[in-house]
């Protein structure tokens, strides 16, 4: 409470002055109703739509899907990093075998 509200609320007031101070407080009650309200309601639904998607709206039970999800998302990572540097590798092989045989093609027809 700011000090000139502690000073009003210790000091004698008019009606008319508790009468605002009721009013303040209860459209403050009001907004805090409002807000609790519409996290519950949001709250709800988010756990209605994790339980359709996920089927559960256990929090740890969901963080274990989340884990079970980033490690198979991990191990795809790997395997398609892995299928790249193989074909990287076979290409590599290939343009080797074609440079060499350039190379050779181009020594025989000279010593022709």
């Amino acid at each position: 409470m700011s000090k000139a509200k502690a000073e009003t609320a210790s000091s004698e007031q008019t009606i008319e002055q508790l009468q605002a101070r009721y009013r303040e407080l209860n459209t403050k009650k009001i907004q805090a109703e409002t807000n609790l309200k519409n996290a519950t309601d949001h709250l709800t639904g988010l756990k209605e739509e994790a339980r359709q998607k996920f089927g559960t709206d256990d929090v740890a039970e969901l963080r274990k899907k989340l884990d079970a999800m980033k490690a198979e998302n991990e191990e795809k990572r790997k395997n398609y990093q892995a299928q790249l540097d193989q074909i990287e590798s076979d290409l590599s092989g290939v343009e080797k075998k074609f440079a060499a045989a350039d190379v050779s093609e181009d020594a025989s027809g000279e010593e022709t």
